[in-house]
Order: structure tokens, then C-alpha cells, then sequence
């Protein structure tokens, strides 16, 4: 059986496409695969249903985050790793992306594949989906020092919030709902497309059946509107670059009252002029002067925590790597803590006066080959080449 494609790949854009870049690009290649457009094309309709599944995952922070984490293995039968909102991976009704496609009039998000040939509606037609706010998205750069040590943050987004004025509700004072005229209260008006008899949300009442008679003044009776909101974030010791933390309800507003989107973070831990990391371990360099690695010392290195004395054996070898237990980074929700791995580099000095020069020809005649081990046993198994 051959394996699924990748769904950044199948919806042709990056990894790092934003929600917009991603609804874009869906739009335009499901209008080009439609069966409708495609009759008895069957590579076509394949494309299409490869299409809805591509996008139920990807237009979804939540179920995003696990796909980017794990793969098509977070939606496997009996996976733990969240598949966000209403699962994923499972059969994927195709014609449902067209509720994006051909959202109704005034930004309802409804679509006219709600039901099939007149049939009941329900599961993701249901109001509070509809109303439901959009997720959000904030790309946040650490420090390797806020890694180690945790941090917050307060960071501010311009988003829709709810309406300082009706509340949320999304009328002035003494309103009321009255059943919409155009679908009688539905929710949804009937809808014809080729052979197809569909149910298309209702772009007056935006699915709600209703409408009220005197809308907010502020918000034109969404419930919602644009202002700048500051949230604290809390971010825990051993973050991992690239890592997405959810805020629950910290997305936008839902319309008339609905329930908020949530808020993804992703963390982007940036480069350090010294450290490199490995999970929970950290390297660097160190150079040590050729006299200190011939007779033995100590040498200074550095830690995130401050400085560390470091004792070096003497005969120590440029390229010799020491373990400093416990100087690393803490392990994400546990009480370990990594090592800090320093690797020696001998420095040879690069200017030499005149006495320094002679006593190091002294040096070199009075050591011998027998002071060097590495250098005859590199010879002796080299030896066949220069004979």
C-alpha cells in the first residue's frame, strides 16, 4: 500500500505557510480538482478527497501542531498524540472544504455542501462552530538563557475580542432576536448546484436563524471587534526549539458570544555565540595553551550559570572532550539536568621572538620521538605509503 503524501506538499505550500497562505492555496486547487469540473475523472476525485484531508489537519492549529510533531502517525488508529478538534486522519468528507470555498454572504463561513440532497445537517453545521473565534498564531524568540531557566513573557496582539459595548451580544440595549425571513429559522437555505440539491448556510443570519433588530452601534452586531490585548506567557525551563505551547481561549472572539479560538506559540530559541545544544546537553570550545596541556592546570570555561573550573590532565590532546555533569539544560517536565561537553583546543602560538623561538628548538631536541605516540603510531601504519 503506498504511503500518504505530505500535506504541505499535497496543499503546495511551505512549512512555515501561514493559515491565510494555506486557505489560499486550498481554495484555488479545489475549485481546479472539483468532480463537477472533472466529470468521470477519477484522478481527480482523488485529488479532491486528498485535498479535504490535506486541509481539515492543516487549517487546524491544534491538529497542525500534532502533524508537525508527529507526522501521519498522530492520527493513527488509537494514536495518543492529540489530533486536535474532532480527531483527523479518519474519512474525511471532501465536499466539506467548499464550506471555505463558497462561504456565504457576510463572512458567515458557511458553505453549500452542508447536506447532501437535502439531507439533515448537524455535526460541523452546528452554530457554535460556525461562531466559533479563529486560532492564532505568535512566533516567540527565547534566549538559551531563558531555556535554562524558564521565563515569562508578555507579549501584545491586535485581535478580535469581545465587544466592550453589547457585551457579546451583538445588539444594543432593549434588542431582540427575530427569526430571520430568509431561512425561516433554518439556518439554511436550499441550494442548487448541477445535479447536486444542497443546504447552504445562510448568509444573513450567519446559520444562527436569527438576526437582531437594533445591531451594536460598535461592533455592527458581531459581538466582536478589533483591539489590542496583551497575555502573559509562561514559559517552562527546557523548551525545545521550534516547540508550540497552547493558550486555551486566547484566540479570537467568537461571533455573538461564541466560544474564543486559542492561541499557538511557537518558540524560537536563538543561536548562542557560544553553546551549542544537543537535547539537554550542551558543547563548546575551549582553547588551552600549549604549555597547560603539556604540564597540566587548570583552565576557566564558561556555563550558562557562570564559570566553571576545569582540570586538565597533563599530556591532555587537542580535541579531548570533558564532561561536566549537571552544567546543561533542564529536561522539559522532569527533574534531570544534561552536561555540559567541553572540547580542548590547543592554541600554538602564532609570533615567537627571538628567545622564545630558541627555547622551543630546545625544547624539540630534547624531547625526542619517544614524547610523541601519537606521532609514531600514526607513521608505523602509515609507513607502506613511503616506502
Amino acid at each position: 500500500m503506498a504511503s500518504k503524501r505530505d500535506y504541505y506538499e499535497i496543499l503546495q505550500v511551505s512549512k512555515s505557510a501561514s493559515a491565510e497562505e494555506i486557505k489560499k492555496s486550498y481554495r484555488k486547487l479545489a475549485v481546479q480538482f472539483h468532480p463537477d469540473k472533472n466529470p468521470g475523472d477519477t484522478s481527480a476525485e482523488e485529488k479532491f478527497k486528498e485535498l479535504g484531508e490535506a486541509y481539515d489537519v492543516l487549517s487546524d492549529g491544534e491538529k497542525r501542531a500534532a502533524y508537525d510533531r508527529f507526522g501521519h502517525n498522530a492520527f493513527a488508529q488509537g494514536a495518543g498524540a492529540g489530533a486536535g478538534r474532532g480527531g483527523g486522519g479518519g474519512f474525511h468528507d471532501p465536499f466539506d472544504i467548499f464550506r471555505e470555498v463558497f462561504g456565504g454572504a457576510g463572512g458567515g463561513g458557511g458553505g453549500i455542501f452542508e447536506q447532501f440532497f437535502g439531507g439533515g445537517g448537524g455535526g460541523r453545521g452546528q452554530t457554535e462552530d460556525r461562531n466559533r473565534g479563529a486560532d492564532l498564531r505568535y512566533d516567540l524568540q527565547i534566549t538559551l538563557e531563558d531555556v535554562a531557566n524558564g521565563c515569562e513573557r508578555e507579549i501584545e496582539v491586535e485581535k478580535m475580542e469581545r465587544c466592550g459595548v453589547c457585551q457579546g451580544s451583538g445588539g444594543d440595549a432593549g434588542s431582540k432576536a427575530v427569526t430571520c425571513r430568509d431561512c425561516g429559522g433554518r439556518g439554511q437555505v436550499v441550494a442548487s448546484r448541477g445535479f447536486f440539491q444542497v443546504a447552504q448556510t445562510c448568509g444573513r443570519c450567519r446559520g444562527t436563524g436569527q438576526l437582531i433588530d437594533r445591531p451594536c452601534k460598535r461592533c455592527g452586531g458581531e459581538g466582536r471587534a478589533e483591539a489590542p490585548a496583551k497575555i502573559k506567557l509562561k514559559i517552562p525551563a527546557g523548551i525545545e526549539d521550534g516547540s508550540r505551547l497552547r493558550s486555551s481561549g486566547q484566540g479570537e472572539a467568537g461571533v455573538r458570544g461564541g466560544a474564543s479560538g486559542d492561541l499557538y506559540v511557537v518558540v524560537h530559541v536563538k543561536e548562542h555565540e557560544v553553546f551549542d545544544r544537543d537535547g539537554s546537553n550542551l558543547f563548546c570550545e575551549v582553547p588551552v595553551g600549549f604549555p597547560t596541556a603539556a604540564l597540566g592546570g587548570e583552565v576557566v570555561v564558561p556555563t550558562l550559570g557562570g564559570k566553571a573550573s576545569l582540570k586538565v590532565a597533563a599530556g591532555t590532546q587537542g580535541g579531548t572532550i570533558f564532561k561536566l555533569r549537571g552544567k546543561g539544560l533542564p529536561e522539559l517536565n522532569r527533574g534531570a539536568v544534561g552536561d555540559l561537553l567541553v572540547k580542548v583546543v590547543v592554541e600554538v602560538p602564532t609570533k615567537l621572538n627571538s628567545e622564545q623561538r630558541k627555547k622551543l628548538e630546545e625544547l624539540a631536541e630534547l624531547m625526542g620521538e619517544e614524547n610523541t605516540p601519537i606521532y609514531k603510531s600514526f607513521f608505523e601504519k602509515a609507513k607502506s605509503f613511503f616506502s
